[in-house]
């Protein structure tokens, strides 16, 4: 991601998880000079549960870079350090926190957004995770001139990928904030000189993602195989999958789809190697984790943790 031969410019960064880590990766190596980071404060985390900085804030004093971690946006003394920083550009990618108007207008060209979808798909808090539960076949990056709305400004740049097979929400992160790192670098260099005009997002195709909330990882074997399959890959890591059984939350960290007649209600164990019925197919289990324990293959799992065939897993209780 070099572009050292492009003139540098004053920016500055907003973005908090591992996604945006790669993008500001980026922008260090292409020479850019950061003129400060906001990122979400440090969060508690771990069986410590000891406040962590952010991937984000982490790379950013590994480097040096001031950095702010403001609660909100709001107030105008916020407003007015953010516009004292002079910045010829703001990059912003999975920030968290909402961007007032004075905040949008104060840098000379803008906020640019690395957005992770095509935009107007999927616009919201977690594109990735929706595409890979509505089985899209293609995602994308789109750089967006940012606007007041939810993801609604005009489109600088965008660009597609396919989502492979087995693609998980973090793999596909990690893909998608490469490209959105190169991606970014050449609106910069664009916007800068005035070559790259902004185009207003289509009316049609718009849908939202809205933020993933943990209990959403709940396994509902009355769903048929292959979208259990897909709430699988799309849920790790945050919230992950899990169903309940003795006690215990279990997690289900990789599942493969099995077409055919289930042989059993929804949620039936249907043999020695974690076979579940569904509501269509059957879904088997290859690797889970106990709480507090090692993720293990199935197998492994089964000899410390029993699940007889004929055992019938819950399903969500519906309202």
């Amino acid at each position: 991601m070099n572009s050292a031969r492009n003139r540098a410019l004053d920016l500055v960064f907003m973005g908090t998880p591992a996604f945006a880590a790669t993008i500001l990766r980026g922008l260090i190596d292409a020479r850019h000079r950061i003129a400060a980071v906001y990122t979400q404060p440090p969060r508690a985390a771990g069986r410590g549960h000891r406040p962590q900085p952010s991937p984000v804030q982490s790379l950013a004093v590994e480097h040096g870079l001031r950095v702010r971690c403001p609660m909100t946006l709001r107030d105008d003394a916020e407003h007015a350090a953010f516009a004292a920083l002079g910045a010829d550009a703001a990059v912003v990618a999975g920030y968290g926190l909402i961007l007032p108007r004075s905040v949008l207008t104060a840098p000379r060209l803008g906020c640019l957004n690395v957005h992770a979808s095509l935009l107007p798909r999927w616009r919201g808090a977690a594109p990735i995770q929706r595409a890979l539960l509505a089985g899209d076949r293609e995602i994308g990056i789109t750089i967006m001139q940012m606007a007041e709305g939810l993801d609604t400004g005009p489109i600088l740049l965008q660009e597609s990928v396919a989502i492979a097979r087995n693609a998980t929400s973090a793999s596909l992160s990690a893909e998608l904030a490469l490209l959105g790192g190169r991606l970014v670098l050449t609106a910069l260099d664009r916007v800068a000189e005035g070559r790259l005009l902004a185009r207003s997002q289509p009316e049609e195709g718009v849908t939202y993602a809205p933020k993933l909330r943990r209990e959403e990882g709940r396994l509902d074997w009355r769903l048929g195989s292959t979208d259990l399959e897909r709430h699988v890959r799309a849920l790790d890591p945050w919230p992950g999958s899990f169903f309940e059984f003795g006690g215990e939350r279990i997690r289900v960290l990789s599942a493969i789809d099995l077409p055919g007649p289930a042989g059993g209600m929804p949620g039936m164990v249907l043999d020695d190697r974690l076979t579940v019925a569904c509501g269509e197919g059957v879904l088997r289990l290859l690797r889970l984790q106990r709480p507090g324990r090692l993720a293990l293959a199935a197998p492994a799992f089964l000899r410390g943790f029993p699940i007889a065939p004929g055992t019938r897993l819950p399903c969500p209780a519906t309202s």
